[in-house]
């Protein structure tokens, strides 16, 4: 067997550079954690153009399909994304609106009642467990000596000095944190601008750089899995937003005609928690069981009655139409994204786990396909 030098470069080198990571593991993780973190806002700004360039894709097909002559198109791609993100804002703005002001009643009618269940407490305790008797006892007061009373004043002091110190620190720590996270979001927004102003520029210039240094066989593989990707999120994403409005909107009219109260504010909290695959509608049903309590139990019993028979009818009937064959993905294995996806990353696992298994699933089962199909032939 012939032996090329080329092949014996290409192997030494990559086994210099497997010797490099393994020695020097610990300092690529945590360069690679710095980058990562610095890269948050791109990251994230990549995050919002993606979603963004879904409906500006939409109105720059339906609503300018028969402009396009007549109008410039980085006109047509301006409009048409500042109509993306007002859509947006618009809806987060809407759902702000209905949930935030009840929300707020809620707990002042809470914090109203709670001095006197409180009181209740207090004399449901002195009765059963003679707790005031307990108290008013020679033998265990703590103020009949002036010694303790001295002390337990320093005690008091102490504390309410070191409460005022840490309650400084954490100020400053949560002031800092939001300016921090405001400055992330502001960069994060005008990176997602400018890929979405330039995105086909983009593309070409990637294009270019992945066909020049990477073989064209890996190219078309790249670009079928990247391909597979933007079509699993495409329709999770919209599947996932369709379905949410639809199951807020039939619990809001079921809870109008069973006259539970807070029904629009439930309403908008139940569809926008179903963005969440399954675990979602359950963590709006909980807060907003909460609240229908404060008004009325026997309300809240209802209202959980209700919304389990809901959430049946919309997961045998609506999410398998809507969303279900938009990913392609069985229910088995959406549950299971959705589990191992949230133990690892909580709430965003959650939303990334389908898309990437319905992608995983697609591209096995194409692979599958195409093996079988080989050995057939």
């Amino acid at each position: 067997m012939e032996i090329r030098w080329k092949n014996c470069r290409r192997i030494a080198i990559t086994a210099f550079v497997f010797w490099l990571a393994i020695h020097y593991w610990d300092s690529l993780i945590h360069g690679f954690g710095l980058f990562l973190g610095a890269a948050v806002p791109l990251i994230l700004g990549c995050i919002i153009a993606y979603v963004v360039n879904i409906l500006m894709m939409f109105y720059e097909t339906k609503l300018f399909r028969k402009r396009k002559k007549a109008m410039r198109p980085s006109v047509i791609r301006i409009i048409s994304m500042l109509l993306a993100f007002l859509s947006i804002v618009l809806i987060v703005f809407f759902i702000a609106r209905m949930v935030i002001p009840e929300m707020i009643s809620c707990f002042q009618i809470m914090l109203k009642d709670f001095p006197s269940a409180l009181d209740n407490a207090w004399t449901w305790a002195d009765e059963h467990l003679q707790i005031s008797r307990f108290l008013q006892k020679d033998d265990i007061s703590l103020l009949d000596n002036q010694e303790n009373l001295r002390e337990i004043l320093g005690k008091v002091i102490k504390v309410l000095a070191t409460g005022v110190g840490g309650a400084l620190q954490v100020t400053f720590g949560v002031v800092t944190s939001v300016f921090s996270a405001l400055a992330t979001f502001v960069i994060a927004l005008i990176f997602s601008i400018y890929l979405l102003v330039g995105k086909e520029k983009i593309k070409g210039q990637c294009d270019r750089v992945i066909n020049h240094y990477l073989p064209n066989a890996f190219t078309r593989k790249f670009y079928y899995v990247l391909g597979v990707l933007n079509e699993s999120f495409h329709s999770f994403i919209v599947g996932q937003c369709t379905e949410a409005v639809i199951l807020g909107l039939l619990c809001m009219l079921g809870m109008f005609i069973l006259r539970i109260p807070y029904a629009a504010m439930v309403g908008c909290l139940i569809g926008f928690t179903a963005l969440i695959p399954i675990a979602g509608a359950y963590i709006g049903a909980i807060v907003g069981a909460f609240l229908i309590f404060t008004v009325s139990p026997i309300k809240a019993l209802i209202f959980l009655i209700f919304l389990v028979i809901l959430q049946q009818v919309e997961g045998n009937a609506i999410y398998p139409r809507v969303v279900g064959s938009a990913i392609g993905l069985p229910g088995i294995w959406v549950l299971s994204a959705v589990v191992v996806g949230g133990g690892m990353m909580g709430v965003v696992g959650m939303l990334l786990g389908v898309p990437l298994a319905s992608a995983l699933y697609r591209l096995l089962r194409n692979d599958i396909n195409g093996v079988a199909s080989t050995k057939k032939s």
